[in-house]
């Protein structure tokens, strides 16, 4: 299972496990039982730290405990986490071998303090870059308090279960059997979702916070190139931070950012976030800002209000706060969303395999999608709004090529049909002759673009049409002290390494302010 470069991998970071741990597998007769018991043999081999063992008594099998030797430390996998969940079986690993998580000792001290029983469940897909997030911070609650459990679930491997359920988009998170989120989240997210009274402490402390000389808000490219270019320039930053990486979260491949021939969001992300935080950024989670109260007067200090009530106050702001997918807003959508109605392919294609599914849209994320979905799902129906698709034309070439993708144009979606669990179908219409259309699908991604997260600051900004923030050369806003960047702007060509650069611009120019505005008595 695992090749010789895995294995020189792993072998190294179980050098950093400070106690003994068992792996502990549920097994039964199955082809996936006796690649499980290969794999845990082998990991088992690369260090005299680790011994394992069957007759588990998991009722899912093939399943496997990573257990403390001396204590009820536990994670538990059903399945075998290679693909993106292998980070997450390395982490395991190591933290109930006794290596500390790299979590705030506030958090820490949180968790411990959580009361009441929490079994959490979570469904994955190999192919899930959001998933691994997700699995981690539950394994690390898990881990530092003895009243959570968690299984991390291969929902290929257990399809039964899935339909049952009905999972249809991960990562999907149920709590004491009952569902409790989908998407990505990360520590902070969660905790601040099952404990409400520490979330409530926490929001309240930063009304104590002292004034930041520059606060951004978001932590994409743009945000994370803001912070750090006003850090290098010595002066007080707080960066409002809800999802490092932002929509790069949800981009598979990237093979356009200069310098790097290729990577993958999730990595990129990661990469952003280790970089904010080797400098002096204070980092806030799990706050979202709701509210902009500019200065009463020039030099004087701006204000945030975030949902949770609490206040930020800066010299000078920076909003990043990026753009979000672009919603079809018709009869069914919210309904069926995670139930049939999906917008990453790559996550949650596989949950749909052997059926047949829509696509809406017919740019390049549109046309992508189908031709990744083609290799899974039964058949693809392509609906394009417009009279022709709009992709790059090595694309239209490669979906045209595919014998069960339909390509529709002048469609225009009208409503997502369902039968109250799941989505069955869908209702398009011809924009050309205004005929009526269905077809019967049990899944539709949606690929028509993004919005820009500005809703909270309408009403005290100028901004275009479709509520992008404008802005100036040097990414200033209409409030003087207030300065934007990246895909939440007007700038053109909403691209990562632009973002970067509408980051640092914008930095630089708060900066300027800074210097050359006297802060007001």
């Amino acid at each position: 299972m695992l090749n010789d470069e895995l294995k020189g991998q792993l072998r190294g970071y179980l050098q950093h496990l400070r106690h003994n741990i068992i792996l502990v597998a549920s097994l039964d007769e199955g082809d996936k039982s006796r690649e499980m018991k290969e794999f845990l043999n082998e990991i088992s081999e690369l260090s005299d730290k680790v011994s394992y063992q069957e007759g588990g008594n998991d009722v899912r099998r093939p399943s496997f405990l990573i257990r403390a030797a001396d204590s009820d430390v536990q994670v538990c996998f059903a399945g075998i986490p290679m693909g993106h969940e292998f980070t997450s079986l390395v982490l395991a690993l190591l933290q109930v071998g006794g290596h500390p998580p790299k979590v705030e000792a506030e958090q820490v001290a949180q968790i411990k303090a959580l009361k009441g029983d929490f079994h959490f469940e979570t469904y994955f897909s190999l192919s899930c870059h959001n998933c691994p997030d997700v699995v981690q911070a539950l394994n690390t609650l898990s881990v530092l308090n003895p009243n959570i459990r968690h299984t991390a679930i291969d929902g290929a491997l257990f399809q039964d279960e899935v339909n049952e359920r009905d999972v249809r988009s991960v990562p999907q998170v149920f709590l004491n059997g009952e569902r409790f989120s989908t998407g990505r989240m990360e520590l902070p997210e969660i905790l601040a979702k099952i404990d409400t009274e520490g979330a409530a402490k926490a929001s309240e402390k930063l009304n104590d916070e002292a004034p930041f000389d520059t606060l951004v808000i978001g932590s994409g490219p743009a945000g994370c190139a803001a912070a750090i270019y006003t850090a290098r320039k010595g002066v007080r930053t707080g960066l409002l931070a809800e999802r490092f990486g932002g929509q790069v979260m949800d981009t598979a491949g990237i093979e356009n950012f200069i310098s790097v021939p290729e990577t993958e969001g999730p990595a990129l992300a990661k990469n952003l976030e280790q970089h904010v935080r080797s400098y002096d950024v204070r980092v806030i989670t799990a706050q979202r800002a709701a509210k902009l109260i500019p200065a009463e007067k020039e030099g004087g200090l701006h204000e945030i209000v975030l949902e949770s009530g609490a206040h930020l106050k800066a010299r000078t702001i920076i909003v990043a706060t990026g753009a979000r997918w672009r919603q079809l807003n018709v009869p069914g959508e919210e309904e069926y969303r995670t139930r049939g109605v999906a917008y990453c392919p790559h996550c949650d294609g596989p949950f749909f395999k052997g059926r047949p599914v829509a696509v809406a849209g017919g740019g390049n994320s549109g046309v992508e999608a189908a031709i990744d979905l083609a290799g899974i799902v039964s058949h693809v129906t392509l609906l394009q709004y417009d009279p022709v698709l709009t992709a790059d034309e090595v694309l239209q070439n490669k979906v045209r090529s595919l014998p069960n993708v339909d390509i529709v144009v002048n469609a225009r979606t009208t409503e997502i049909r369902g039968d109250g669990r799941k989505m069955t179908g869908l209702s398009w219409q011809d924009v050309k002759d205004g005929s009526e259309h269905s077809i019967d699908v049990d899944g539709i991604f949606v690929q028509i673009g993004l919005l820009p997260n500005t809703d909270w600051l309408k009403g005290g900004i100028e901004m275009s049409r479709i509520g992008e923030i404008g802005i100036d050369e040097r990414c200033r806003t209409s409030i003087p002290g207030v300065f934007a960047a990246g895909d939440a702007t007007t700038v053109p060509y909403k691209q990562i390494i632009v973002a970067m650069g509408e980051g640092a611009k914008a930095a630089l120019s708060a900066f300027d302010h800074i210097i050359r505005v006297p802060a007001a008595s």
